[in-house]
This record gives structure tokens, sequence and C-alpha cells, in this order.
């Protein structure tokens, strides 16, 4: 086995076994799409491509190699500790004897295949030796295989959000969304990853003396696993989303009922307090003189019983009618 690495191009190695090269490129510039295209026959726009990081999941077919734009999540987490899931670019030109990643350095599954063909010849061996389909395979199959963690870490973020949906004194509406947007944005990358499976098993056939479409519809079943995993999220989530809404809703009527029973209440003391704060002349007032036969706040106690013997009586209607 040999391994290079171009002392001119920083972030670009490459690993030899036998007749297959591989060159993993993370970070690429201009510098480094000019050193690929005088190296291999590389259409300018595909080139281009690779430094573009808002391409669609594609595969550009040539005589001599395919050109393939793939698409994987990665997590990111933010300065408050919440977890995020975004895409991240891999283009890959697929030759019969060399295989050339392009990417932003965010692949763990890929960098950890790499380092492990650089720095171990068995492991290259394993990789690399039944040709440029079968390690294309293989990185692709490890690549899917990191979808299931993220597929567990949605399940038990699930969970969590279902505790506190049902708890009446914790508001889950910021977690409830921020679930939706990663389930979204995980089903945004791996709708395409279903549908290409099967055109990238028969299109890499032609670059490989072994019969590798076993391998690639296993890749479609993990593919498809996750994809299960995502749609009952998605169900799951929406009920949570709905449910949290109709819970929100409820205790919002509740506290209103409330507050307006209170106000209701309170209606009789007012109306009788507003006559007394006219100037005209009524029972007990400072014109006529107060009632002092209970002593000198008679009148506020008349005042006083009367109203609350009016908002007993309108409590003991709204019980009878089941208000409240």
């Amino acid at each position: 086995m040999e391994i290079k690495e171009e002392k001119k191009l920083e972030r670009l190695e490459e690993v030899n076994y036998k007749e297959l090269t591989w060159i993993n490129l993370e970070k690429p510039t201009q510098e480094h799409m000019n050193f690929l295209g005088s190296r291999y026959p590389f259409h300018s726009l595909n080139l281009e491509d690779c430094l573009s990081k808002v391409q669609l999941t594609k595969i550009d077919a040539y005589e001599d190699h395919l050109f393939i734009v793939l698409h994987f999540p990665v997590m990111e987490i933010d300065s408050k500790n919440n977890k995020t899931i975004r895409s991240s670019q891999l283009s890959i030109f697929l030759g019969e004897n060399y295989l050339v990643t392009v990417h932003q350095g965010e692949l763990e599954p890929l960098l950890k295949i790499f380092q492990a063909c650089k720095e171990n010849e068995e492991k290259a061996q394993a990789f690399m030796n039944k040709g440029s389909v079968f390690l294309f395979y293989r990185i692709l199959d490890s690549l899917v295989d990191y979808l299931f963690p993220l597929g567990d870490y949605i399940l038990k973020e699930l969970d969590s959000i279902e505790d506190k949906v049902f708890d009446e004194k914790i508001e889950a509406i910021k977690e409830v969304s921020r679930m939706r947007r990663n389930i979204a944005d995980l089903r945004r990358i791996v709708y395409p990853l279903r549908r290409i499976i099967d055109e990238l098993s028969l299109k890499t056939r032609k670059f490989s003396e072994y019969d590798l479409s076993n391998y690639f519809d296993d890749v479609k079943d993990h593919v498809e696993k996750i994809w299960e995993i995502l749609e009952e999220s998605k169900e799951t989530v929406e009920i949570y989303k709905d449910t949290d809404f109709i819970l929100s809703t409820e205790r919002t009527n509740k506290i209103l009922a409330l507050l307006t029973i209170v106000f209701t209440l309170s209606i009789p003391a007012s109306l009788i307090a507003s006559f007394y704060g006219m100037n005209i002349n009524l029972p007990g007032g400072i014109e006529t003189g107060p009632y002092t036969f209970f002593g000198p706040y008679t009148t506020l106690i008349i005042i006083s019983s009367i109203s609350i013997a009016i908002a007993l009586f309108m409590l003991w209607i709204f019980h009878r009618k089941a208000w409240i």
C-alpha cells in the first residue's frame, strides 16, 4: 500500500492500493478543482458543482466515470445546547480504478474509513481490494448506517417531549417545533437516497468485475428502515403538536373562565358603588345622613352584605347551570 499526500495542496490526500487510487478532499477550493481537472477527465461543470453546497442529489454518467452528489445529515449543537440536523454534501467521482470524494470534512464515517486505509494496510485491503465500486459501497453503507443513531436520537427526544406535552406546568411548544424541524430536515435528506440506490447499483455495475447488487440492496433496505422510523416519528410529533395545542387552549380557557367568573361576581359591588358615587340623594348616603344603628359603618355593612348576597346568588345560578 502506498500513501501520498499532495504537498502543494492542503486538505487533499491520496491513498493507493494496487491499481486503485482514493483521493479525499476536504473543504475544496478552486485550486483543488483545477488540480483534479488536470489529472482526470472531469467535466468543468461537475468541478464547479463540488464547490457549491446547494446541489441536488444526482448521478451524471459519463463513458469512463460517474459524478455523484449525495447528502447526509450532520448534528450541530448551538450555545444553548439545542441540537439541530442539517445536510452536508458529498461529491464523488467514480471511475474503474479511482475514487474521488469531495466534502466539507463533516462526515465522520467517511473520515474514519479514509484514516483507517491510510494507517492500516489490512484495513486498506478490506476496503479497497475489490475495486472502486466496492470501496464506494463501503463508504455509502457506513454513511447510511450513521442514520440509525440519529433515528434513535429522534425516538428518544420524542419520549422526552411526550412527558412535557402532558405536563400542564411545562410549555413544550419549542421542543415540539424544534423536533418537527429536525424530522423534516432528515426526511429531506433521506428521501432522495431511497430513489437513487437502485440507480447507483445499475450505473456502477460497468466499473466493477463483481456483482454488488445484493450489497446495494442491503443499503437500500437500511434506508427504508430509516424512512419508516421517520414516517412514524413525523406522525407522532404531529400528534404531540395537536395535543399540546389542545391542552394549551384548554388551559387558557380555564384561566379565562376563572377570570370571567371573578369579574362577573364583582359586578354587583361595582354597580352599587357607582350609584353611591353619584352626586344624588341616596339612603344612607352623605347627603341624607348615614345609617348608624349598626355603628358608624352601618351603611358599608349594608352595601357589602347586599353585594355579597347578590354574588352568592349568581354563584348558585352558575353552579346550577353547570357553568362551574
